[in-house]
This record gives C-alpha cells, sequence and structure tokens, in this order.
C-alpha cells in the first residue's frame, strides 16, 4: 500500500504542466489568473457558512452546511493545485485532492436527496409573508381584547374603589346603618349599630328587623313600609331601650325595592334637653325667688327699723320691750331667708379672690368640731400640691357650713363626715350629662357623710328652693339652694351622689385660680392613658351611665359587654367564658348590690378581676366597712386616664379571696 502511493507521489517521470502550454506567458497567466480567482471565491463560500451555522443555532440540517463547506474547500484546493502543477509535477496530489473532493461531492449529494423532502416544507417567502399578515391581524385582535380587558380591569378596579370608600363611610358612620328588604329581613348591620344595640351583625343577618323595635311587631309581607322616619325606641340586646331617631329611604337592588335605614342615638340629646329643661326651672324659680327677695328686703327694712325704734322707745317699759325685741329678731331671720334667696337667684354681690382650699378646710374643720354634735367624726383629705379657688370666701365657709349641718341632720345616730379637696378637671363626657358645665380646670370641695342617704327622687329637688324632707319647723328648705346659687354665681358647679343606707356626698366645682397648666397636665396624662384588648362586663342600671361607660371603655380598646342588674350579669357570667373582667356599680336594683355580684362572680370565675363604681372614694368605703382595703374602686366622676389606669391595675392586681 505504501509502495503505491510512494509511485503515485513520485513526480520524477513527469513535465509540469506549462510545457504542454509551450510556456506561452499569456496562457500561463490566464490560468494562473482564473484559478486563482476560482480557489479565493471556493475558500471565502466555507467561511461564510461557518459564520451563518455558528450564528444562527436555530437553523436545521445544520450538518448539511458542514459537509458542503468540506465540499467547496476541497474544490478551491484542487484550483491552487492546478496552478502549482504549472511548475510543479505533483499530479499525484492533485490526483488524491480531487478523490478527496469527489468523495465529499458524492457524500453531500447522497445526504441532500433524502433531505430535499423536509427542504421543501420550509416555508417561502411568500408563506412568511401571509404567516406574517395573519399574526398580525391576531396581534391586532390580541391588542384589541387586550384593550377591552384594560377597559373592564379599570372599570373593576373604579367599582372596587367605589364599594371601599362606601364600606369605609358606612363602617365609621357614627350613626346606625341598616339595609333591609321588602319582608323586613337585615341585610346589612353597620358597627355602630353593633354598639347601638349590642348585637354583632351576624347574629341579625336574615332576621326580622322588628327585634330591634319596642313597639309592637307586625309580620306581615308588607310591614317593611310600615318603618317611617321618625322618633322611635329602640331595643337592645340586654332588654334596655334607647330613644332614637330613625330615617328609612328606598332604592332598587337587582330589581328588587331595599330599604336603607339611619339610626341616630338620641339619648345624649334627651338627657340634654332634660338638664336643659331642668336648668330653665331652676333659672325661673331663681328669677321669681330673686324678685320676691328685693321686694321682702324693702319690707324687712321698713319692719326692723320700726321694731328697733319702737324698743328704743320702750326702754322703760320692758314687757312692751320685750315685743319689739321679738319682731326685730323675726325681721333679721326674714333677712337672712332673703340672703339665701339672693344667693340661689345669682343675684347677691359676691368679691371673690385665690383661696387656699387646704386652709380654709382646716380652719372650717376646727369650727365644725365646736359647732357639730359630739358623736360625729370630722377628717379631712387633702390632694397633692395647691389648691386654689377663685371664690367670695365668706360663701364658700357659709356653703361648706350648710352641708356639714345638712350631713349632721342625717346621721342623727352618729357618724362620720369628711372635708375633702383636689384639684381635678371636667371633660367632655361629663358634660353630656351636665352641658351647663364648661370644661377646664376646677378646685374641688367635697363633703361626705355616711347617714341615711338619699332616694333618687330626692337628688333631682334637692337644689330647688323651700324643698326639704325635715319635718315643718326644722328646715327652710334653702340651705342646698343657696349652695347651688353661689357655686353657678362663681362660674363653678355642685352635684349630688348619694345611695340610700350608704351615705351622701356634695361636690362643689370651683374655677381653679391659674390652673391652666394644671389642665394641661390633666390632659397629657389622659393622652398617655394605658389601653387594652380584653372583654370587660359592665353591670350598671342607669341607661345614661352605662352608654357613657361603654363608649368610654371601648374607646380604650376593649370589648364591652352589658347587663342591667345583677342577675343578668351572672347569667351573662356563665354563658359567656370570653369575659376578662367585671366593672360593677355598687348600689343596683334587683336586691343584690355590687359587693353581693362579685361575689357570686368569682364563685363562678375565680380569680376574675373586679372594679367597683361609686360617688364614695375607697378611704370612705373602707372606713364604713363596706369595702376591702384593697378593692379597686373608680369614684365618680371619673376622667378617661383614671378609667384606664384602675382597669389596667384590675388585671395586673393579685385576685382578692371572695
Amino acid at each position: 500500500m505504501w509502495a503505491y502511493f510512494e509511485r503515485l507521489l513520485d513526480s520524477s517521470m513527469f513535465s509540469p504542466h506549462g510545457i504542454c502550454l509551450l510556456w506561452e506567458p499569456e496562457l500561463i497567466w490566464l490560468h494562473v489568473v482564473s484559478d486563482a480567482a476560482i480557489a479565493l471565491a471556493y475558500f471565502s463560500i466555507p467561511f461564510a457558512l461557518a459564520i451563518l451555522v455558528t450564528k444562527r443555532r436555530d437553523l436545521k440540517f445544520g450538518w448539511v452546511f458542514w459537509a458542503f463547506a468540506v465540499f467547496i474547500m476541497a474544490c478551491g484546493l484542487t484550483h491552487v493545485l492546478s496552478i502549482y502543477t504549472l511548475w510543479v509535477p505533483v499530479y499525484g496530489i492533485e490526483g488524491l485532492v480531487k478523490a478527496a473532493t469527489a468523495v465529499a461531492s458524492v457524500v453531500t449529494a447522497v445526504a441532500l436527496w433524502p433531505l430535499l423532502p423536509k427542504i421543501l416544507t420550509i416555508p417561502s417567502p411568500f408563506e412568511l409573508r401571509q404567516v406574517q399578515a395573519a399574526l398580525q391581524e391576531e396581534e391586532t385582535k390580541n391588542r384589541d381584547a387586550a384593550q377591552l380587558l384594560g377597559q373592564v380591569s379599570e372599570t373593576q378596579r373604579a367599582l372596587r374603589e367605589s364599594m371601599t370608600r362606601l364600606t369605609a363611610v358606612v363602617d365609621t358612620a357614627v350613626d346606625g346603618v341598616i339595609l333591609f328588604d321588602a319582608q323586613a329581613r337585615i341585610l346589612l348591620f353597620n358597627p355602630a349599630c353593633e354598639r347601638l344595640f349590642g348585637y354583632r351583625a351576624d347574629e341579625v343577618m336574615n332576621r326580622d328587623i322588628g327585634m330591634l323595635m319596642s313597639k309592637e311587631r307586625p309580620s306581615s309581607t308588607g310591614r317593611a313600609q310600615r318603618f317611617a322616619t321618625g322618633e322611635a325606641v329602640g331595643l337592645r340586646k340586654d332588654g334596655s331601650h334607647f330613644p332614637m331617631n330613625l330615617s328609612v329611604g328606598q332604592a332598587w337592588q337587582d330589581g328588587e325595592l331595599i330599604h336603607v335605614g339611619i339610626v341616630h342615638d338620641l339619648t345624649r340629646r334627651k338627657l340634654t334637653e332634660q338638664q336643659l329643661q331642668q336648668a330653665q326651672k331652676m333659672e325661673t324659680v331663681g328669677q321669681l325667688s330673686g324678685g320676691i327677695a328685693h321686694d321682702f328686703n324693702n319690707l324687712l327694712t321698713v319692719i326692723i327699723g320700726n321694731a328697733e325704734f319702737l324698743s328704743e322707745q320702750l326702754r322703760e317699759r320692758p314687757d312692751l320691750s320685750r315685743f319689739a325685741d321679738d319682731i326685730c329678731q323675726s325681721g333679721e331671720r326674714g333677712a337672712e331667708l332673703t340672703q339665701r334667696l339672693l344667693a340661689f337667684s345669682r343675684r347677691q354681690l359676691l368679691q371673690p379672690r385665690a383661696i387656699e382650699c387646704r386652709e380654709l378646710l382646716t380652719s372650717m374643720h376646727k369650727l365644725l368640731k365646736r359647732t357639730l354634735r359630739e358623736n360625729i367624726e370630722i377628717s379631712t383629705a387633702f390632694g397633692s400640691g395647691s389648691i386654689q379657688a377663685f371664690a367670695d370666701r365668706a360663701q364658700l365657709e357659709s356653703a361648706v357650713l350648710n352641708l356639714a349641718l345638712n350631713a349632721q341632720d342625717a346621721m342623727p345616730s352618729g357618724g362620720h363626715l369628711t372635708l375633702s379637696t383636689e384639684l381635678t378637671a371636667i371633660d367632655e363626657h361629663y358634660r353630656m350629662q351636665h352641658p351647663e358645665v364648661e370644661s377646664g380646670s376646677y378646685a374641688l370641695i367635697a363633703v361626705t357623710d355616711d347617714g341615711e342617704g338619699m332616694a333618687p327622687d330626692v337628688i333631682e329637688r334637692a337644689f330647688e328652693p323651700f324643698f326639704t324632707t325635715k319635718e315643718v319647723g326644722k328646715g327652710s328648705g334653702l340651705g342646698l339652694s343657696m349652695v347651688y346659687g353661689f357655686a353657678k354665681q362663681s362660674g363653678g358647679h355642685v352635684s349630688i351622689y348619694s345611695e340610700p343606707g350608704l351615705g351622701t356626698t356634695v361636690r362643689i366645682y370651683l374655677p381653679h385660680a391659674g390652673g391652666e397648666t394644671s389642665l394641661a397636665d390633666i390632659e397629657a396624662r389622659e393622652e398617655a392613658a394605658p389601653r387594652g384588648h380584653e372583654t370587660i362586663l359592665i353591670a350598671e342600671d342607669d341607661p345614661f351611665v352605662r352608654s357613657s361607660v361603654t363608649l368610654r371603655v371601648e374607646a380604650l380598646g376593649y370589648r364591652v359587654i352589658s347587663a342591667v342588674h345583677g342577675k343578668e350579669a351572672l347569667q351573662l357570667l356563665r354563658t359567656n367564658p370570653t369575659i376578662d373582667l367585671l366593672f360593677t356599680d355598687i348600689v343596683m336594683p334587683g336586691g343584690m348590690s355590687g359587693w353581693e355580684l362579685a361575689d357570686q362572680a368569682r364563685r363562678i370565675r375565680p380569680g376574675l378581676p373586679v372594679v367597683f363604681s361609686s360617688g364614695y372614694a375607697l378611704e370612705t368605703l373602707v372606713e364604713q366597712g363596706r369595702a376591702h382595703a384593697q378593692s379597686i374602686v373608680l369614684t365618680k366622676p371619673y376622667r378617661n386616664a383614671e378609667l384606664a389606669r384602675r382597669l389596667r391595675e384590675a388585671f395586673a392586681a393579685v385576685p382578692l379571696p371572695s
């Protein structure tokens, strides 16, 4: 085999190809230039194919391009050898190259024919243009569909935003919003309704709206039309009633008539109206009594003057002079009564100035020790710091003396009298029950006894002139009237807290001399009031107080369940394990006091925290033997900061034994 290749490659016996051309220069260079051009063209084609295949990885049949490149490269090489053999007779090498070229061409041709059907399936430019046109048309349709979807999405987004805004308005509305159908079935019950009626929304859904009304509830299909706009009486879950204003409108939804009811709680307005009526009545009585007092003073001036003149003239007649003296003394007593009438009507001349309340009560303590019976124990309790009131000192001393004498009458068998003073503030919650009072900082003077106490109907009339529960001849009924008139004329306020069997506390609120800093401090403390999330059971019989406490406790973040009396509170404790604390008034109707309720509640739920609410301070209740020294008592009236602090103290305290 090797000998065959040696013989094939041996060129010693051959002559160059140029001899055949007789070494004619024109022919020689014609062949050289032509073969060189053909070789260069052939050599460029494989490079172009290589670049195409490497750049276009997505091309099918890539190996065909590589085979074609080898074939073309071999063809170019044969032309190079044709130039070379003009001068060097290497015809063996040229033959081998042509043989390789033949093999490459045959392989390429053989491989190309089976691929021809597949190659024919490759789309033509015309087909590609048709496909491109179809794609453009589809793209246009997709773009239109995308725009339509965008418009739908935008409409849905706007609808969601509208629903979100509407839901936010309904959920945050102060007034209750109820949606119900023509059959009076409740379809929507917003959070304000939950607070007003005490029901959760899931408890009333699809139920008759008449369950929220205290009136007779008709059951006919068209009864929804019978709920008219106007005042009505609402019925809470706990059975209590409250005044409300119901405004009913109509709308169509999916072809069906629905009704929208707006419920506004009138409790505060009714209370304000009652307070206004009471204030107007007191003002009218005050004007009447003031006019009578002025005219009566003129008569008394004549009577006392003539009596004194007669007394001077009848010195030598003691038997007659005694009658003149009696007339004069009676006239002076009448003058005292007219002064009290003038105090009630707020027409007496006052000389207000800054008074140190601690010093005033200390001096009154000494005076009362000599004035009151020996079986009356007197004590004082002072708040921290300087407590200065802006008022007439003589009138304030007279007011405290009047209250102390009333307290003595309420303790016929003796008892305990407490004079206390502190700085306090009247806030908006207190003003809801007493709209005639200005909010702000006040100096508070309180007179507390543990006597017989007053019934609610007596408290309502306590400030009326000439009203008295004492026997005829033992009281003029002007003592509390004078205190009321003095406080009002001084720009202050008077309140009475009394419970039969516990005693009475009368509080005099007087303007605080230089009280701006104190008010700011109080407001700052209230803003920092601690909050919570627990569930609190509130037992309070007074609907106004219960509503106010519920709102204030809910504002601190707690969940509230309310009860009207002790029996209902115990039933709620048995059926509701989520209750974390009991908040109860001390005196409630139904034969069960707050102390008894707390004892029975702790038998049901050992360790249950309890906060008591009372008009008396804890110290007074402990002295009377009516409270445990470690009990948590919230003294009425109280501010939000004190309420929040007492609740957290109850949760943090170690449970007391029942």
